[in-house]
Order: structure tokens, then sequence, then C-alpha cells
């Protein structure tokens, strides 16, 4: 009898053993000294296999009575992501999850990131995106809403999104604000999703812990270059003027070494 529970509890153990390895996650939001930006990482069989943080704040509209009590005005709720959020996660090869959770679940974050590839003049090339984002909000909780009516859940989704394109292999990275928005169950209002100072990989982590080379959005792109173009062009204008000088003090050298020909014709006698 008890060879035969042996096998079923080995079994029980294994499936056991896959779930904690597939729910294997940590908020590190607390290493950061930056109050807004929060740190997650996913873990399977002991290897890290997506990592994300950013600073995220939502604005979300919502209905509450005028004070006539007959007409409808629209306010707008203020909500942060909390730093100690619940968190799961899911890596897969070409399809990956991330779900915060915070204050008693009255706000649900989820991101789907999808790996897919492409023909392009120079081959095949391969890269990932966040595909899709879905928040659920509560206008019942007290904490960012006041008073709204008809209050309870909503979800906020995206459409078609595909946002954070990353070559394959490589971390996304943004330090600038990006507005992605969402359309709301709630009468179809729309909430924005603030993002900044996003380092962000959710496939191909060469190591534990460890981000792979970064790409950078097109507004840092921008920004750095606006931030170094003023110091090439000093470069560039600094180094004509040396050689404007080297030219003119090579040109005086050649000029002085030549024979001084006398412009006064009467001098010509005392030539030769």
């Amino acid at each position: 009898m008890a060879g035969g529970r042996l096998p079923g509890l080995l079994l029980l153990l294994h499936a056991a053993a896959r779930l904690a390895a597939e729910q294997e996650v940590e908020n590190l939001s607390g290493l950061s000294p930056n109050p807004e930006k929060d740190i997650f990482v996913v873990r399977e069989n002991r290897t890290t296999c997506l990592m994300a943080e950013f600073a995220a704040k939502f604005i979300v509209p919502y209905d509450v009575w005028a004070s006539n009590y007959v007409d409808l005005i629209t306010e707008q709720a203020d909500i942060p992501l909390s730093r100690g959020a619940e968190m799961k996660g899911k890596c897969g090869t070409n399809e990956s999850e991330l779900e915060l959770s915070w204050l008693e679940q009255a706000y649900t974050l989820k991101l789907f990131f999808l790996k897919e590839g492409h023909n392009t003049s120079r081959g095949p090339e391969a890269f990932w995106r966040l595909s899709r984002i879905q928040f659920t909000y509560d206008t019942s909780e007290r904490t960012y809403f006041k008073d709204a009516v008809s209050p309870g859940k909503h979800t906020a989704s995206s459409h078609r999104l595909s946002a954070l394109v990353t070559p394959a292999g490589k971390s996304y990275e943004c330090q600038a604000q990006q507005t992605i928005s969402l359309i709301s169950s709630d009468h179809q209002k729309s909430v924005q999703l603030l993002l900044s100072e996003v380092r962000l990989q959710p496939f191909d982590i060469p190591a534990d812990f460890v981000f792979s080379e970064e790409h950078k959005c097109p507004v840092d792109q921008r920004e750095q270059l606006e931030e170094t173009l003023p110091l090439i062009l000093g470069l560039i204008l600094g180094l004509v003027i040396v050689i404007t000088l080297g030219i003119y003090h090579i040109h005086l050298k050649l000029t002085a070494s030549q024979v001084q020909i006398p412009r006064d014709r009467s001098q010509y006698k005392h030539m030769g």
C-alpha cells in the first residue's frame, strides 16, 4: 500500500516544485533610491527570466455628482503604482507576463510581452514588444476616488498595442516619460498610463539579475543627440580655428623666406 502511495507523492512534489518555479518572484523596489520607481524580478528554475524597473502612474477619469445633485461632472484620480505591490510572473520562449496588484487588489496591472520575427532587407530579424496592457481599478476604493457615482470595478485595456519595441536579446531603456492610452469599461473613458525611467527585459536575460545591452527609446536618443551636438559643433569649430591658424603660420614662414623684390625701381641699380 505504501509502495502505491510513493509514486503519487513524488508526482505531487514534482508538480509543487514546478508551480513554485513558475511563481518565484521578487519585489526589489526598496533597492531603488527613487521612491516612485519600482523593481520587479521573475525567476524560474533559479534563473532570472524577466526584469522590470519603472515608475508608473495612472490618470483615471470618473464621474461625481455636481453640487446640484442633478448633473454629473468628471473628476480625475492620479493613482501611482505602490511600492508594496504584490506580483506574479510568467516566462515563456515567446510570451511573458507580469502582474502587479496593490491596496488589497483594488488595483491590478497586467503587462503582456511578445517576441516575434519579421523579414527585412538584411534578412530575418527578431524583436520583442509590449503587446497588451490591462488595468483593473475599483472606484469604491477611497484613497484615490472620492464620492464616485455608481462605484465598482472597471477594466481599462490597450487596443492593438505595439510599444517598447526592442531587438531580441536586448533590454529596453527610456528615461523620458511615455504616455499609453487605455480604454475603460467605464463608459469608454480614456485612462492614461504614464511610464518613466523604464528599464525592462522579458526575454533572453544573459545572467541572474543582469540586463542585456540597452536599446534606447527614440526620445532618449534625440535628447542625447541634442546634448552632444553643441559639444561636437564646438570641437569642429575649434579644429577649424586650429587648422586655419596653422595654415596662416606656415604661410608667414614661406613668405618670410622668399627674396623680397624692391618695389622702388631706383633701387634696381644696386642689385647684382
